[in-house]
């Protein structure tokens, strides 16, 4: 077997007397994709904190292709290929489309590759059509895409998405998936979201948090099936 492209072993953060993330041991294949879910609260975000190195971990540790990356910072983890798009759209509202994918490409290359690689992606996140438009003056839905796509500018090998269908409308939902499937032939993803329907359409292997620490991993048809996790989500706690 090949080694893991990411893994953690006993994750852990804790702020004051709260342990936000709990020994949490995560392990992610070359060009997986992987559904992470959980109630509000249970550490999804903040487990993406510490793997971008947002936030350094009170124990534990975090392994990038066998390379520990447990204190690294943000901009030294980005480098080595992680790239993340968080719940809020990170563009410059004021300029096109295209400037924001070349600008996020020329962090990374030279300006002639960063326009290459700006109409790569304009292709393939079917985006051409709107490249000369304000990102200010698109719908959310587009916003979402635009962001996906300079995370793509980035090139990296692993990208984290926190939310991505949050807000859309049924046919943005879906664009989305199919969008995250074609990524998910040249990359590894993790995939943070709420919206169940969505989970189904792109997850093959779900790994539940609540409080903390992995409650269940497994395909996704067991995990949605899984009385726990229902429990969980109606707050009703763990089941006996």
């Amino acid at each position: 077997m090949s080694a893991p492209l990411l893994q953690t072993s006993g994750l852990t953060i804790r702020f004051g007397g709260v342990t936000a993330v709990d020994r949490v041991d995560f392990t992610l294949k070359e060009s997986e994709l992987r559904c992470l879910i959980g109630p509000n609260g249970a550490g999804k975000s903040t487990f993406f904190k510490l793997l971008t190195g947002q936030l350094r971990p009170t124990e534990g540790h975090v392994h990038l292709r066998g390379q520990d990356i447990s204190g690294a910072r943000p901009h030294e983890i980005a480098r080595q290929g992680v790239g993340i798009k968080t719940q809020v759209p990170n563009v410059f509202n004021a300029m096109t489309v295209q400037e924001n994918l070349w600008i996020a490409a020329r962090h990374k290359h030279t300006p002639n590759f960063a326009t290459e690689l700006t109409e790569q992606i304009l292709t393939d996140l079917r985006l051409t059509a709107i490249a000369g438009k304000e990102v200010g003056q698109l719908a959310h839905g587009q916003r979402q895409w635009v962001e996906i796509g300079t995370v793509l500018a980035g090139e990296p090998e692993l990208i984290l998405l926190d939310e991505p269908a949050a807000g859309m409308t049924h046919e943005e939902v879906e664009r989305t998936a199919d969008l995250i499937q074609e990524i998910n032939k040249t990359r590894a993803l993790i995939v943070v979201e709420h919206d169940m329907q969505f989970i189904k359409m792109i997850a093959k292997t779900v790994t539940v948090l609540h409080q903390g620490a992995v409650l269940i991993e497994d395909d996704v048809a067991r995990v949605l099936e899984d009385a726990r996790v229902r429990d969980v989500y109606l707050g009703k706690g763990l089941a006996a």
